[in-house]
C-alpha cells in the first residue's frame, strides 16, 4: 500500500511535490487554537513534508501529531531538535544533560558507563516515538575547537573529533536500531568560529588538510555508522567555497555526496537564520545544489512559489525535484515501521540525574575547601543570566548573596546558556574583572561554571574550579551533593580551557 502511495504521489502535480520537501514550524503550545489548526491542516492538504515540534505538553502533541499523521496522505516527518532529551522542547517529558555533560561523565573505555549512555539514547528515543518525533536532529557532531563559540559549545561533545565521532556514532547506532532518522549536524563543522549563524553568517577560516582531519572526521564516522541524514550548516568554508555551504553544489553534491559517499538525507540547517538574509532565491540555491529537505523556512507557501519559479526559468529542473522526493520516500517508508514501546519517565529521570551527577568536574582543587557544611562562613556571588539565577537552588545552601569581603568562603555561580539568537556563550567582561578582584580580596574561593567549562579559563588564581556545563536544576543539586561530600567528583574535562 505505502509504495502505491508514493508512485501516486510522484505522479502528482509538482506544487505537491514541492511541498513535500519542506519541514515547517510546528508551534504545540498554539495547537489549541482553531486558525492555527486550520493552518496546519492546509499545509497537510498541500502535501507538506512534515514539521519541526517546538513547544506543548507531551499528551496533547501526542494527540494532535496522532492526527496530522493519521489526515497526511504520506507519513510527515515530525522533527525536533532534543539534543537534551524531548523535554527540551515538550513539558512533562524528560530533560537529559547537554552532550558536553555526556562526554564529560560517560568514560567509554568503561562498559558500566557506556550501557548508562546506551540507556540514556534509549530513553530519549522511546520518548520522541511515544510521542511521534520521528526525526530527532541530533546528534550534533561539530568538534567545539573555539572557546567563544555562542552557539554549538555545550552542544558539542568534545573538542577532540575522535571523542565527538565516537559518540556521536553510538547516538546513530540506537536511534537508527529503532527505526527513527538520527540527523548529524552541521556539516562541514560547525565548531570553529564565535558568531551564531542565527544573527550572521560564520566563515570558517582553515586549511582543507584541518578541515579534513578535524572537522569532517565526525561526520565521515557518522557516515559509516548508517546515519540517515546530514544537516548542511549556514557556514562559509573559503577552502571549500566561498559561497556558504547551504547554497554549495561543490560542498553538498561534490564533497558530501560524491567524495564521502553520503546516499541518504541531506537537510538544510532553519532557513528562518539570518545566515542567509543578503543571498537570492535560498530554497532553490539549496535545491541546485543538492539539498532534499528545506527545514523551516519563514514561510511554506512562499518556499514554493519561489521554487516554482526557479523551475520556470530553468534554474532548477523538475529531475533534481524527483531525485530529492525519491529519497524523501525511502526515509518515510522506514519511519512507517516504528515500533511503539512502553515509556518508564521515571526510570528516564534516574538516569538523566544520574549522567548528571557523574558529569561534574573538579577542574582544579586546594585541600582543607571541602565538604562545605551550613555553618561555614561562606557567601555565594551569581553571576551570568540573572533570568536563571534569581531562583536557584543555590541560594538555599550559602549565605546571602555577597555583600562583604570578609567572609571564609567566596563561592562565585556562573550560570550561562547555550541558545540560539543570543550571540555569546559566556560572561561580559565587566563581570570577568569583578569577580577576578573578588576572588584576589577573598580567603578562600570557588568558582563553578554551570553553562561553558570555557568561562573557567578566565579565574585561574581561585583555589578551585568546577564545570557542570548547565544551569539547570538537575546540574545545580549534583554539584551541592558535590560540595557537601554527599559525592565525590567523577567527570573528565572534554575540552582543553587554557
Amino acid at each position: 500500500m505505502f509504495s502505491n502511495l508514493i508512485n501516486s504521489f510522484m505522479l502528482d502535480s509538482l506544487k505537491r511535490k514541492l511541498y513535500q520537501l519542506i519541514i515547517c514550524r510546528l508551534d504545540g503550545d498554539k495547537t489549541h487554537e482553531n486558525s492555527y489548526r486550520d493552518r496546519v491542516f492546509s499545509l497537510i492538504e498541500k502535501g507538506i513534508g512534515g514539521f519541526i515540534i517546538f513547544g506543548g505538553e507531551n499528551t496533547k502533541a501526542t494527540d494532535f501529531i496522532h492526527k496530522l499523521q493519521s489526515i497526511a496522505e504520506i507519513p510527515l516527518f515530525i522533527a525536533s531538535d532534543i539534543e537534551c532529551g524531548v523535554g527540551q522542547q515538550i513539558k512533562n517529558a524528560t530533560s537529559f544533560p547537554c552532550q558536553m555533560a555526556v562526554s564529560a561523565a560517560i568514560n567509554k573505555n568503561k562498559p558500566k558507563d557506556v550501557l548508562i549512555l546506551e540507556n540514556a539514547v534509549r530513553a530519549i528515543a522511546n520518548e520522541a516515538i511515544d510521542i511521534g518525533i520521528n526525526m530527532p536532529l541530533i546528534p550534533v557532531m561539530d568538534v567545539n575547537q573555539n572557546p567563544d563559540n555562542p552557539i554549538i559549545c555545550t552542544r558539542a561533545f568534545s573538542d577532540n573529533p575522535k571523542d565527538v565521532a565516537w559518540f556521536g556514532s553510538q547516538y546513530i547506532r540506537i536511534l537508527e536500531g529503532m527505526g527513527i532518522i538520527s540527523c548529524a549536524k552541521h556539516f562541514p563543522g560547525h565548531g570553529d568560529t564565535a558568531i551564531d549563524s542565527h544573527i550572521a553568517l560564520p566563515v570558517i577560516n582553515k586549511s582543507k588538510d584541518d578541515l579534513i582531519r578535524i572537522d569532517l572526521a565526525p561526520f565521515i564516522h557518522s557516515i559509516k555508522s548508517g546515519v540517515s541524514s546530514i544537516m548542511i550548516g549556514h557556514l562559509t568554508v573559503p577552502a571549500f567555497d566561498s559561497k556558504p555551504a547551504s547554497l554549495s553544489k561543490k560542498i553538498i553534491t561534490d564533497l558530501l555526496r560524491k567524495e564521502l559517499g553520503f546516499d541518504s538525507l541531506i537537510i538544510t540547517d532553519a532557513l528562518n537564520m539570518n545566515a542567509l538574509k543578503d543571498f537570492g532565491n535560498v530554497p532553490a540555491e539549496c535545491i541546485k545544489a543538492g539539498v532534499n529537505v528545506l527545514l523551516h523556512p519563514v514561510d511554506a507557501d512562499m518556499t514554493v512559489k519561489e521554487l516554482l519559479s526557479a523551475i520556470e526559468s530553468k534554474e532548477i529542473s523538475e529531475d533534481q525535484i524527483d531525485s530529492s522526493l525519491g529519497r524523501i520516500m525511502r526515509a518515510k517508508k522506514k519511519i512507517n515501521n516504528i515500533k511503539k514501546a512502553d515509556v518508564n519517565y521515571e526510570a528516564h529521570t534516574f538516569i538523566s540525574e544520574q549522567i548528571s551527577n557523574m558529569s561534574i568536574t573538579l577542574v582544579k582543587s586546594s585541600p582543607g575547601i571541602l565538604p562545605i557544611s551550613k555553618d561555614k562562613n561562606a557567601h555565594i556571588l551569581f553571576a551570568g543570566d540573572s533570568e536563571i539565577y534569581k531562583s536557584s537552588l543555590l541560594k538555599n545552601y550559602f549565605n546571602d548573596e555577597l555583600q562583604t569581603t570578609n567572609s571564609e568562603l567566596l563561592v562565585v555561580a556562573i550560570l550561562t546558556s547555550v541558545a540560539a539568537w543570543k550571540g555569546n556563550s559566556g560572561i561580559s567582561d565587566g563581570e570577568k574583572q569583578r569577580i577576578i578582584e573578588l576572588i584576589k580580596q577573598a580567603k578562600k574561593s570557588i568558582v563553578i561554571s554551570f553553562g561553558s567549562p570555557y568561562v573557567l579559563r578566565h579565574f585561574k588564581e581561585a583555589d578551585m574550579l568546577i564545570a557542570a556545563y548547565e544551569p539547570s536544576e538537575q546540574a545545580q543539586v549534583a554539584v551541592i551533593k558535590c560540595l557537601i561530600g554527599e559525592i565525590g567528583f567523577q567527570g573528565k574535562l572534554p575540552v582543553k580551557i587554557n
